[in-house]
């Protein structure tokens, strides 16, 4: 019986990280509407809410774009969702995706 809870354990949490991702991040310049949080991302389905960190610091964007073209880089983000993450100077910063 304890086998087959760890074993379901495992699973569960194999399924929850198999749809993480880290890589380069971007952004893209315009405000959008209203200031809100967007991405652009190669697979994600339109709409998907993704979670994307970077340095401490976590934010929620919609998929509303595909992209990034620059090989390398797993996700643009609008110019308000990369104020928020602190990327907005940097340009490019190294994030994780969920």
């Amino acid at each position: 019986m304890k086998t087959a809870a760890m074993s379901a354990a495992m699973l569960l949490f194999a399924t929850c990280t198999a749809n993480a991702e880290s890589g380069l991040a971007s952004y893209y310049g315009g405000i959008g509407r209203h200031g809100e949080m967007t991405c652009a991302h190669r697979s994600r389905p339109f709409g998907s809410m993704l979670t994307v960190s970077y340095g401490g610091r976590s934010i929620r964007c919609r998929v509303n774009d595909r992209g990034p073209f620059i090989r390398g880089r797993i996700i643009d983000v609008s110019t308000a969702a990369a104020k928020a993450l602190g990327i907005l100077q940097l340009g490019v910063a190294h994030v994780v995706v969920e």
